[in-house]
């Protein structure tokens, strides 16, 4: 057992460390800028690779007989970008993703749509890693079918959002127990159970929704000079500094995430969780990592995702914005716009291929 006052040096060491290697960092990401241009350039006109998986899961019935997978994304993994409906047509979903400026990917996202046990269950997340890709990666593959797996989902979904996100996050330090990486991620999701809407957030990634034309945040940025993300800190014995930002332990510029074994006495994983019905003044929801939000306030995001009919034209409207704008990170967000005037379940849709249960995100 370490004691906090070698913790707490070991913490100051790490931030100087940080420090000392950040304009290595931003060397490195001069080369990358300059292949971001060239890749915005082309950033919509390349060909997209489109693959279709068809997974048999009749075993479990009750939770979806088929998973439909589409990718799309273009030869260096630089973007990626597509969308689809719901097989009732009250709702559509695009979502774009960026590598933008920095030299390699870090950012992941999946959006599932499912009937369980008889009940329409839809569910969207922003994963954006730090120190690595591993994280990110292991949330896209394992939360969402983890959450659907609860046995209290359907019954008590913020208790089973709770409970998936904090065992998903002892799952992953488990996996890396004998690695030497120490990366985490952000999670900003919704889950959307029949008429209900639950957000869940964990680290700086955000969910926005427009209300009546109004953007109205339904997830707070996790930063450590928060007044009560500071106490909870303190109290643990952690420190909160500024190093170019405020960080944990001059470290982590987020006081909430998944991963990072060497701060998670301080940098917990517990979801803020917040809901409501879905009625007709609901219109849209925009989930984005940071390299968005640095850039791009809510208002204006709900206003360039609503001057776009598509929610996959509104995604890359949204990404190419954050990116014009001087974004210095990887950028993916979704867009997910709810159609109130319901259509005929039995028309044909152009391009509708979903069966019972859609899943689509990058690999």
């Amino acid at each position: 057992m370490v004691c906090s006052s070698c913790l707490r040096s070991t913490i100051l060491q790490a931030g100087q460390i940080g420090r000392l290697t950040e304009g290595r960092v931003q060397f490195c990401n001069i080369e990358g800028s300059l292949n971001a241009n060239r890749s915005l350039k082309n950033f919509w006109t390349r060909k997209s690779i489109t693959r279709k998986m068809m997974v048999d899961t009749s075993a479990t019935a009750d939770r979806g007989p088929k998973l439909d997978v589409l990718l799309e994304k273009d030869d260096d993994g630089g973007y990626a970008s597509g969308g689809w409906k719901s097989e009732d047509g009250t709702l559509s979903c695009g979502y774009s993703s960026f590598r933008g400026k920095r030299v390699s990917m870090e950012d992941f996202y999946d959006t599932k749509t499912s009937k369980i046990d008889g009940r329409t269950v839809c569910l969207f997340g922003i994963f954006d890693g730090h120190g690595g890709s591993r994280a990110a990666e292991f949330l896209k593959e394992n939360l969402f079918q983890n959450l659907i797996k609860h046995p209290e989902f359907l019954t008590d979904t913020k208790l089973a959002i709770s409970k998936t996100y904090k065992q998903t996050d002892m799952d992953f330090l488990e996996s890396e127990k004998d690695t030497f990486r120490d990366d985490g991620s952000t999670a900003s999701t919704a889950v959307l159970v029949g008429t209900h809407l639950y957000v869940a957030n964990v680290g700086d990634s955000r969910t926005v929704i427009s209300r009546a034309g109004k953007a109205i945040p339904l997830s707070d940025d996790h930063k450590p000079n928060r007044s009560d993300e500071r106490k909870r800190i303190e109290s643990a014995g952690g420190v909160v500094m500024w190093a170019g930002t405020w960080r944990v332990g001059g470290v982590l510029a987020m006081s909430r995430a998944f991963g990072n074994r060497m701060l998670k006495q301080f940098v917990v994983a517990d979801p803020e969780i917040q809901d409501q019905e879905i009625d007709e003044e609901l219109e849209l929801l925009v989930l984005a990592s940071d390299g968005l939000w640095d850039v791009v306030p809510n208002e204006d995001a709900v206003s360039l995702a609503q001057s776009e009919e598509e929610p996959e034209a509104a995604a890359r409207k949204l990404t190419e914005t954050a990116f014009t704008r001087g974004s210095a990170d990887n950028i993916t967000c979704i867009v997910v716009k709810f159609h109130h005037s319901k259509v005929d379940p039995g028309e044909p849709k152009h391009g509708q291929e979903v069966d019972d249960m859609a899943c689509v995100s990058n690999i």
